[in-house]
């Protein structure tokens, strides 16, 4: 059980890890978003992201959303594994 346990945990890593590699990408400007790979990199991050710009707007051309949908996932993160270590001893 605590391999699926490690798959969860590392899927919610992946999912970090892409989150930050589309903010670091976003400050290149010669980036062709509709090219493979940017563009799977975008639309698989853009869903998660999205629910954070509309709450957070961005404030003198800065998107700030990227932070607090990053200190969300690893609350999420942190509680779902917490919760399956607690139920699957």
């Amino acid at each position: 059980m605590n391999g699926i346990i490690y798959g969860i945990n590392n899927i919610f890593n992946l999912y970090f890890f892409l989150i930050i590699l589309r903010i670091f990408l976003s400050w290149i400007p010669s980036i062709r978003w509709e090219n493979n790979p940017w563009r799977t990199i975008r639309s698989v991050t853009d869903i998660y992201l999205d629910l954070f710009r509309t709450i957070i707007p961005p404030y003198k051309g800065l998107d700030f959303s990227p932070i607090i949908a990053l200190l969300v996932l690893q609350i999420m993160q942190y509680a779902i594994v917490y919760i399956l270590l607690l139920l699957f001893r």
